[in-house]
């Protein structure tokens, strides 16, 4: 651990080093359930307020959540400390596990609409723009695939997300500058891959 981070987590008492989120994520990984319950306390709250955040509905939002957490207690063995914080790694998760609803509550209001909708016949116009606006969706899947893994996912979080760029600096643990480096690069990238002339 870095001696800045190191100094940051040395408990006010005795002088001996706090357990840090990624020392109890890699107990975990062990197996450790009495640091699952540490992890549990430190991130539950958060965990619920980024989820929240994007489902609105407490209710989901607190099974979401759940779901997230006894997700980290399976897979803790693939956290890589070397790679990012555990309180990124947890949160991203907790992002992706949000989208991953509001993707299938957004699927299933669609099967909804199209089963009371099948008996009625489209005008032309409609099935055209349809076909538009699902190959312009074809268009940003298949350019957000040209930016890297940190581009895509600052870029993901601003605007699928709704975070601001401060928020994403928070969120990935990361320098506001070199989020809104990674934020211009990715968008300069993807206006190419899409063809779009600036």
């Amino acid at each position: 651990m870095e001696p800045d981070r190191k100094r940051r987590f040395t408990a006010l008492t005795g002088g001996k080093p706090a357990i840090t989120d990624e020392d109890l994520l890699l107990r975990v990984a062990r197996g450790d359930q009495t640091a699952f319950g540490s992890l549990f306390d430190r991130f539950s709250g958060l965990v619920f307020g980024v989820v929240k955040r994007m489902l609105r509905d407490p209710s989901q939002s607190e099974e979401v959540a759940q779901e997230v957490l006894v997700e980290v207690w399976r897979t803790a063995t693939r956290f890589d400390p070397d790679r990012g914080s555990a309180q990124t790694w947890i949160l991203t998760m907790a992002h992706r596990r949000a989208i991953d609803r509001v993707r299938s509550e957004q699927a299933s209001r669609d099967r909804t609409d199209r089963i009371g909708q099948r008996d009625q016949v489209r005008a032309f116009d409609e099935v055209a723009e349809e076909v538009e606006l699902r190959f312009e969706h074809e268009q940003v899947r298949g350019a957000l695939s040209a930016l890297t893994d940190l581009q895509r996912e600052a870029v993901e979080l601003a605007y699928y997300g709704g975070y601001t760029y401060r928020e994403v600096a928070e969120l990935l643990d990361t320098p506001l500058g070199t989020i809104k480096t990674r934020m211009r690069d990715g968008l300069i990238r993807l206006r190419d891959a899409m063809g779009v002339a600036s």
